[in-house]
């Protein structure tokens, strides 16, 4: 199933993509009383939501809904409770040409947390951050956690998972490298905005794409219709799905709407894009519109709004902004998992 969230006159709701068609889930589940907002709110229903899902859709097969083109569709997680984002694609940590893998990334996958009240849908405006000339994207998939758990084991960590989408964690680099040179987090570059969607296609819809638990998905990236990034393989991940759940549940909590990412697929970043030989690649403007396009998931798009003028009197500016990597400088990529 692909579940959604969708705007109507009385506010966003949770829906069920069938045949092109979107159907209230609420509705499907006798709760048009209390309607559900969005996928997490059907995530934190008791009693297997989505095996009930599935039976009310098998009982009204013929059950008509409104058609996708006419939906203006949110987020499928309006404001999930966490976002934990992951660095697993060897490639991307390597061809930054910022940082290099070391002893620490390859023993555990590590992650940061996101912003969760900056979360933004499928087509929708994102904010240009201000104190930035180097905004990018972020080319990732993103798993939604299905139901509460603590220190879950990775054998078991796929029953926790109620399905994947695209997350695309919008950087700007200049603010991120800048306050990196501390130690800390990438925190304020990426602060600002982060896309999910356009929907979650459940885990059962996704078996048949998985293969030693990684994702055998192509993905690529287009800017202004502009192919960025046409090779994308989200199957290189150096740790899986699984590992990233049992790392973030360690000590810890997972719960229902919790937003996992994955890091950037090689090749996934504008930094990347100009290193690889893309010729059109640069830092994102105003009215660039950037598509990220992964098989079996769909199209995750998103347009630059205009840059705001910045307050003269704010003082956390960058001073040195990192140079544009040099063209055509790629590494010779050679996969090192074992």
């Amino acid at each position: 199933m692909k579940l959604l969230t969708y705007e109507t006159d009385k506010g966003p709701r949770c829906g069920v993509l069938q045949n092109d068609q979107v159907l209230d889930v609420s509705d499907l589940l006798g709760k048009g009383g209390h309607p559900l907002r969005d996928v997490r709110a059907l995530l934190e229903e008791d009693d297997s939501p989505i095996d009930r899902l599935r039976d009310a859709l098998a009982k009204n097969p013929s059950k008509s809904g409104t058609p996708l083109a006419d939906i203006r569709l949110r987020s499928p997680i309006i404001q999930p409770p966490t976002v934990r984002d992951f660095i697993v694609y060897e490639e991307h940590a390597s061809n930054q040409g910022t940082r290099e893998p070391n002893e620490v990334w390859y023993r555990m996958p590590v992650f940061y947390f996101s912003n969760p009240l900056c979360i933004y849908g499928p087509d929708s405006q994102i904010p240009f951050p201000s104190a930035s000339t180097q905004f990018d994207y972020e080319l990732e998939i993103g798993c939604v956690i299905g139901k509460e758990g603590s220190n879950v084991a990775a054998a078991d960590a796929m029953d926790y998972i109620a399905g994947f989408t695209l997350f695309n964690d919008w950087s700007a680099r200049d603010l991120q490298v800048d306050e990196m040179a501390f130690g800390l987090g990438p925190a304020k570059g990426k602060d600002t905005a982060s896309s999910i969607g356009p929907w979650l296609v459940t885990t059962d819809e996704m078996a048949p794409y998985l293969k030693d638990d990684r994702l055998q998905l192509k993905c690529e990236v287009r800017v202004n219709g502009d192919l960025w990034l046409k090779d994308g393989a989200a199957e290189d991940a150096y740790f899986t799905f699984a590992d990233m759940v049992e790392r973030a549940s360690k000590d810890s909590r997972i719960v229902p709407g919790d937003v996992i990412g994955s890091g950037t697929v090689g090749g996934g970043s504008i930094r990347e894009a100009i290193r690889k030989g893309y010729e059109k690649a640069r830092f994102l403007e105003p009215g660039d519109v950037v598509e990220h396009d992964v098989e079996a998931i769909g199209v995750l798009r998103g347009t630059i709004g205009p840059k705001p003028k910045l307050d003269p009197a704010y003082r956390f500016q960058v001073k040195n902004p990192a140079p544009l990597p040099e063209a055509g400088i790629s590494k010779d990529y050679k996969y090192k998992r074992k």
